[in-house]
């Protein structure tokens, strides 16, 4: 199926957009231009005078596959296969060589730029140095090799509007694959076809990367493992979903796609600026992050290719008259001509000899995946299985790792089992110590201790098991929060007694949110009867010195203490984020009790600045120290630390009753990331040719977590079948929130409003033709139905999704979420621009 496609194109689709092609201009134009979008917004156009309805985006995935297709049986041809062939060759022969279909004036056949003699012909010198990521990986191969390659760079598209139509995803299949549980191979002479075609799908373009978010990636991709696992892969998805995960735990929502194409395009700038602009003397100038970048490839010299090649490489190796693209078989091995000869095979050579060749090829594609997977496994292995059943087990946590000789007070309870290197103790509190993790950079080991305290350490006592308890309540308040989008140090639960968090420098203040009115606020708010409810929830803050008892401040004291935290200053503008965000955060965590029939009295909370990517992200921790809990709403039943607050003696019978309190919290904190409620997006679409706008309403569903399925059904031209689907999403029980995407007029969602009680939406897909007399059929409706219309898809996910939030505390979580992250981008935004105004 083609990007964006609904259906395969017809042969009659694909002589349209020949016909189209074949215009001297029309090649004119895609010969010389970088960004082509507005060339194919033409071409769909003209597609749709001749009958053809195709979007932009299809017509170039068809154009990039025919042009593809075309070249390798081209290349067959040049080689000495004629059997190969295609159809429409003859047509894109005559195009490509730019002779249109039908016969061209003599004088435009003179003012062609590319000669059949050009096409056929290896690339020069200096367009292969334009083209290849690595000259130095081509040192030793053939003009067939480069030949494949520039078939390969024809058929890869980045970006919607990337400047460049060079790729560098070299990750093809591997030609002398060994199949599963036999010793068969791929034909050598069938090597050119296994070149991968990416098309817009797979680019995973969709918005452009912020500073942060690229800094977040290049902290990742500076991993030790990720570094090695990246040079020794032939296939990388599951890499690029690795680092996916981790940028989704830094709250950055990027799939590994997107994450792919990010790496490979700042790989391919820094080349490019290394080997083209040396002369300019400063290529940093040219380049967002280039330090970054350079501290991690430069370790990976550009010389002759070997096993000791970056991770793009390719590795071409002759065999007779045939070249062999291995793709990216990286590995820090021996040269390939310590065990193969480096005199190529002539084509006479024994079928022996070459099934030696083939059988040496394969075991090292063999040996460099099992090794990747090996490597993947075993960084992904715990994460994993926490989130399989949530069960994570370790041995004795007591066991302690000594940092170094000089330093043994620097020392943490590190799980059996893990290979997690402990640093020097970053800092200490009452209930926790902070350790640097030398094998990764960015991050922390934040490790409990089974300790309790009250009035600032006044009342200090060890409680045995609070430290599990304590990490237990945190990792899943923070996965709830960052599964919802709210930005947070948090990175994974380690073991029983700690979790891995990003490094943030502390802001030294404690944001205090209230609902009711209780404990201190009553003291320092004399004639506040306890249990008086805030709408909206109120907000304080208290700067935190011990020796001050935690003063409480205002924003203005804030403000202007001119706090600076790896290299943010804390302004208006930062003040702000963190009280909307405080604000948010405590909803979200009020709204997720609820189903337990548990209030969430207040919340307290604290904000750092990640080293990295100097955003303000939630952090420290979120356990039973950090809130008043009641179940039912009735204080005398309450389960947070001020149990322990108001013992007037400590003995081990109080202990044992706090500690059953604390308990009783972590077995239900987990419940937060569940939810009883079902929901479900039903889209019905009056054609199949509308199914591009139905997938973009099932892609906004999926980040709510809402099931979407999509179906095809006519109201005009099968009204009973329409009432047929209706019935069966209505009889199973699960509440259904229809949407009806009907263009011209629509006639799905009026009746589907008229005859059920479920929720139905219009979201017509509207033409900028008839988009104006259209929509009318959507808005004007008869008495008695009741269905809204929205005409973006977004939108029609997100009212579904506010409707489900009703009842359901997950949905509602990301809602909210949503609405603090867009009006944490405004306000950033707005401080952008009056920083550069000013």
């Amino acid at each position: 199926m083609e990007s964006g496609a609904g259906k395969h194109w017809t042969e009659e689709e694909v002589k349209a957009l020949l016909s189209v092609w074949s215009e001297k201009n029309i090649r004119k134009q895609l010969h010389g231009t970088l960004r082509n979008k507005g060339i194919f917004i033409y071409i769909a156009k003209r597609l749709q005078e001749l009958g053809v309805c195709r979007d932009w985006k299809q017509c170039r995935a068809k154009y990039k596959n025919l042009k593809y297709e075309y070249r390798t049986v081209k290349y067959a041809h040049n080689s000495g296969d004629v059997t190969k062939t295609m159809k429409f060759f003859h047509d894109l022969d005559a195009i490509l060589r730019y002779e249109p279909v039908t016969q061209l004036a003599a004088e435009e056949n003179g003012m062609c730029s590319v000669t059949e003699a050009q096409l056929n012909t290896s690339p020069t010198a200096e367009s292969t140095q334009e083209i290849l990521e690595d000259e130095g990986d081509f040192a030793n191969s053939t003009p067939a090799a480069l030949a494949a390659t520039q078939i390969k760079k024809e058929t890869i598209d980045i970006d919607d509007d990337s400047i460049s139509t060079t790729s560098e995803d070299r990750s093809c299949t591997p030609v002398a694959k060994r199949m599963v549980g036999t010793d068969s191979h791929v034909p050598l002479e069938e090597a050119q076809n296994h070149f991968k075609v990416i098309t817009i799908n797979d680019t995973g373009a969709g918005k452009h990367w912020s500073d942060n978010e690229v800094r977040a990636l290049i902290s990742i991709w500076s991993d030790e493992k990720i570094q090695q696992m990246l040079e020794g892969a032939t296939r990388n998805k599951e890499i690029f979903e690795e680092i996916a995960r981790r940028l989704m735990k830094r709250g950055i929502d990027r799939d590994w796609k997107q994450c792919r194409t990010k790496y490979k395009n700042l790989k391919y700038e820094y080349r490019a600026l290394q080997k083209e602009n040396e002369h300019l003397g400063n290529p940093r100038r040219k380049m967002r992050f280039y330090d970054e970048v350079d501290c991690i490839l430069r370790r990976q010299p550009l010389g002759p290719a070997g096993w000791g090649c970056e991770s793009s490489s390719l590795l071409s190796v002759s065999v007779g008259d045939v070249t062999v693209n291995t793709g990216s078989l990286s590995i820090k091995r021996k040269t390939w001509n310590d065990e193969v000869s480096p005199v190529p095979l002539k084509k006479s050579a024994s079928e022996n000899t070459i099934l030696h060749f083939q059988k040496l090829l394969t075991e090292r594609v063999h040996t460099v995946t099992e090794g990747k997977k090996l490597l993947l496994e075993r960084l992904c292995k715990q994460e994993e299985m926490q989130d399989l059943n949530r069960t994570q087990r370790y041995a004795d946590p007591s066991a302690i790792q000594q940092v170094s000789a000089a330093a043994p007070a620097a020392v943490a309870m590190a799980p059996a089992g893990s290979d997690l290197k402990l640093g020097k103790k970053v800092n200490e509190g009452k209930t926790k110590e902070v350790f640097e993790l030398p094998d990764m950079p960015g991050c922390v080991l934040m490790q409990s201790k089974d300790q309790i305290t009250a009035g600032n350490a006044a009342r200090k006592d060890r409680m045995e098991g609070k430290a599990a308890i304590s990490n237990t309540t945190t990792s899943c308040v923070f996965q709830l929060l960052q599964e919802s989008g709210i930005k947070t140090a948090f990175v994974r639960k380690q073991s029983d007694t700690a979790f891995i968090a990003a490094h943030c420098e502390m802001i030294p203040i404690e944001w205090v949110c209230r609902r009711i009115a209780t404990g201190s606020f009553l003291k320092r708010n004399p004639g506040v009867k306890e249990g008086y409810r805030f709408y909206p929830p109120k907000i304080e803050m208290f700067y935190k010195d011990d020796a001050a008892n935690d003063p409480q401040w205002s924003e203005e004291q804030i403000i202007e203490a001119k706090f600076c935290f790896a290299g943010l200053t804390i302004g208006q503008t930062e003040v702000d984020i963190m009280a909307r965000s405080t604000q948010a955060i405590f909803e979200i965590l009020e709204k997720s009790w609820q189903p337990q029939n548990c209030t969430l009295v207040d919340l307290k909370i604290e904000f750092g600045v990640n080293v990295l990517t100097k955003e303000i992200v939630l952090a420290d921790v979120i356990d039973n120290d950090s809130w008043r809990l009641w179940p039912s709403g009735d204080r005398s039943q309450q389960k947070d630390k001020q149990s322990y607050r108001d013992l007037k003696e400590v003995t081990p019978e109080a202990l044992q009753m706090v500690k059953r309190n604390f308990e009783w919290v972590a077995e239900r904190v987990e419940l937060l990331l569940k939810t009883k409620s079902q929901g479900r997006v039903v889209v019905l679409m009056g054609s199949p040719s509308d199914l591009s706008h139905c997938e973009k309403i099932k892609k906004a569903c999926a980040t709510f977590g809402i099931p979407c399925e999509l179906r095809v059904t006519s109201a005009h031209k099968g009204p009973d079948e329409t009432l047929r689907i209706k019935a069966e999403y209505e009889g199973d029980g699960i509440p259904t929130v229809f949407v009806a995407v009907a263009g011209r007029s629509n006639g799905l969602g009026p009746v589907m409003s008229g005859n059920t009680a479920y929720p139905v939406v219009n979201c017509p897909p509207l033409s900028a033709d008839w988009g104006t007399q259209d929509v009318w059929s959507s808005l004007r409706l008869p008495s008695g139905l009741s269905c809204p219309t929205t005409l973006s898809p977004e939108g029609a996910a997100q009212f579904a999704a506010q409707i489900f939030g009703l009842n359901n505390h997950l949905v509602w979580a990301k809602l909210r979420s949503n609405m603090l992250n867009t009006w944490i981008s405004l306000k950033q935004a707005d401080k952008k621009l009056r920083e550069c105004t000013l």
